[in-house]
């Protein structure tokens, strides 16, 4: 593989943290400090974890950001079922965002 771009999991993060994006642009101003920054870091996150694993080149380090990266999803998907329950968001919207 010559790049952390042929990887389908870092695609398919970057497809996530874009979902994200478009997502939080309704959010109001006012949580523009909050949920809409919280999950937008998550979101970038996940794909930059996996890129920086993926560039350290060792096996052990690459598991090593893939859990942080694991990790940036848990907190991603805490902060969408977030927006959900506040109604900043529809459900079917973050059942398709985290399938």
């Amino acid at each position: 593989m010559e790049s952390y771009q042929d990887l389908e999991v870092w695609q398919k993060g970057m497809d996530l943290a874009q979902s994200a994006y478009t997502l939080t642009k309704s959010f109001p101003k006012e949580e523009l400090f909050g949920l809409t920054s919280q999950i937008r870091r998550a979101a970038a996150s996940v794909p930059a974890n996996i890129a920086e694993g993926w560039a350290r080149r060792s096996s052990k380090d690459f598991q090593r950001f893939l859990n942080l990266a694991n990790g940036s999803m848990r907190e991603l998907e805490t902060h969408l079922i977030l927006a959900q329950r506040v109604g900043l968001a529809e459900e079917s919207h973050i059942q398709t965002m985290l399938a």
